[in-house]
């Protein structure tokens, strides 16, 4: 059912409190998108809270990510001030899935609760394990399937009264053995189980906030490539969802935000790890544990495992054992494409069997590396800070300068530079979680390049996503006390948490990096207790010195 932005401003027959604020979260929504969409009569619903309110782009952050993105929107800060730059975290050379233990700031719900403020929260990526509060909170995506819940129970309660809910599809990424169809079914149920679950919850605490987060309107685009009439039906089954949810909470304010936006990539796919090889930076090697990433462990998280780490199973060591006699999976590739079985190959070897079985980066004895793709940065290997570190500490300035310099000289073959940008991570990160962040920055020429840490033979190669994360994502506001009049123009996605804090007349946290926009009266900032886990900020004297020298402080 369509709704128009502006609510009745009546409880209705029921009696029961309205919803005071509605955040909906479309992950990697953006205008480029709706408006294809709305031409269609695809999104009804969103776009009755577009026009009906006031709306605009929404700057993302670097790097724009779902596991860094989102607790950046819902904690108002920078990830130097959270803690969270990727899929996983890094401790020396291993490395784990992030969750929500590792954001280590306040979320929007901790500080509504705070004033006792309560709220509902419902798939919400990293969020497991779940905050304490006045309200009811359902993990999302990065969590494992059957999550545990705040407070503990409720999952089974949604499930007795809407009859499922799961996290995760029923099937693995790259399993051919549904239909097309049949993935699209599945992927509008799990956009279905989203709204029931938030209605339920919402009518069973009757918060004061509550926050819904769609995440297939992102998948779709990587697992499908973008492939239009998929899209619109995901999106329609989100819309749909988005207006039983607006029926049945009547919230006096809506809000609708997304991490980043999405969009084509048009250029060949850039290979930083082998630049970086014949740059004399990186050294490589065969048969260990493959290049650090969260895809090996997500069909564990599929199957209700945490799945902090991953180590080789017996699979997998042997084909690392094979690659460090010269055999690896790329060679043997090679070799299948020759006999035509290239293709089955592809479709049947797990993915920690073709992590194994090639080249790799060599970590410790490397001088700097790309660790994962979606950090876009570059980390150094330094003596006393990394376990087996091979850059003097008194020579990491210039090091770095040097490998900045590289980096900027990186062009396509088109003639264009890669990168847009090559910062050290000061002009990006500020705060006590700086040390976690890439030492570079990389930000690709108007991310049009896919960035791959993988090793290879040359430094370019066919995008391996073509669909992939833009910087230009979606803000919306609609309802009581949003004047329209004022313009979004400039929001980025640290403003999201302090507007909405301010929406519902609640201070916002003097910590944040974001601003409140003009749509809503300014409250007024405070000094809130640390979350738990949360370090004080530290404040380097030598940081503005070191910009300067580096020529991004005038």
């Amino acid at each position: 059912m369509t709704r128009n932005a502006a609510a009745d401003q009546t409880d209705g027959e029921s009696g029961r409190n309205r919803m005071d604020a509605l955040l909906i979260g479309i992950d990697a929504g953006c205008l480029s998108v709706f408006d294809r969409l709305a031409d269609e009569n695809v999104i009804p619903n969103l776009e009755s809270l577009l026009e009906g309110g006031v709306s605009g782009e929404l700057e993302s952050q670097i790097p724009p990510w779902t596991p860094s993105a989102w607790p950046s929107m819902f904690t108002g800060v920078n990830p130097g001030k959270h803690g969270v730059y990727g899929f996983t975290g890094f401790d020396g050379y291993d490395f784990h899935v992030v969750k929500g233990d590792d954001v280590r700031a306040h979320r929007l719900w901790t500080l509504l609760d705070h004033h006792d403020r309560s709220s509902v929260v419902v798939n919400v990526p990293v969020t497991h394990p779940p905050d304490e509060i006045d309200g009811a909170i359902i993990p999302g995506f990065i969590g494992p399937e059957d999550p545990p819940c705040h407070p503990t129970g409720i999952l089974d309660d949604v499930r007795e009264e809407i009859g499922e809910y799961r996290v995760y599809p029923e099937y693995a990424r790259g399993d051919d053995s549904l239909s097309p169809t049949e993935k699209m079914d599945e992927y509008c149920s799990l956009v279905s189980m989203r709204g029931q679950a938030f209605e339920y919850l919402s009518d069973r605490f009757e918060p004061d906030f509550g926050f819904l987060q769609f995440q297939k309107t992102d998948t779709v685009f990587h697992e499908f490539e973008g492939e239009w009439e998929k899209v619109k039906r995901v999106y329609a089954e989100t819309d749909k969802q988005i207006g039983e949810v607006l029926e049945s909470c009547n919230p006096r304010q809506v809000f609708i935000a997304s991490d980043h936006g999405i969009g084509r990539y048009e250029k060949p796919e850039f290979r930083v790890n082998t630049f970086l090889e014949n740059a004399g930076y990186v050294e490589t090697t065969l048969g260990g544990k493959g290049m650090p990433t969260w895809n090996v462990m997500r069909d564990d998280l599929r199957e209700g495992e945490q799945a902090d780490e991953w180590e080789p199973g017996t699979v997998e060591r042997l084909a690392a054992g094979l690659a460090s006699l010269g055999m690896t999976t790329h060679r043997i590739g090679r070799v299948l494409e020759r006999l035509g079985l290239a293709e089955f190959a592809k479709e049947h070897a797990p993915d920690g069997v073709v992590r194994t079985g090639n080249e790799q980066v060599d970590f410790p004895n490397s001088k700097a590396y790309v660790r994962a793709r979606t950090e876009l940065g570059v980390r150094m290997n330094v003596e006393g800070r990394d376990p087996e570190g091979v850059v003097p500490r008194e020579e990491y300035d210039d090091v770095r300068a040097a490998l900045i310099r590289e980096l900027e000289s990186a062009e396509a073959p088109d003639g264009e530079p890669v990168f847009q940008e090559v910062a050290p991570r000061e002009a990006y990160f500020e705060g006590p979680y700086t040390d976690r962040a890439v030492d570079i920055v990389t930000v690709p020429n108007d991310f049009q390049h896919f960035l791959s840490a993988e090793p290879a033979e040359g430094y370019f190669d066919e995008t391996t996503e073509p669909w992939n994360h833009k910087l230009e994502g979606v803000f919306a506001a609609s309802g009581e006390g949003i004047d329209a009049s004022e313009s979004v123009e400039g929001a980025h996605l640290f403003d999201v948490a302090p507007t909405i804090l301010s929406a519902l007349g609640v201070p916002y946290s003097d910590r944040m990096d974001g601003r409140v926009l003009p749509i809503v009266e300014e409250s007024e900032p405070m000094s809130y207790p640390a979350y738990h886990g949360e370090a004080a900020d530290a404040v380097d004297s030598g940081v503005e010195q070191r910009l300067e020298d580096l020529g991004y402080v005038q």
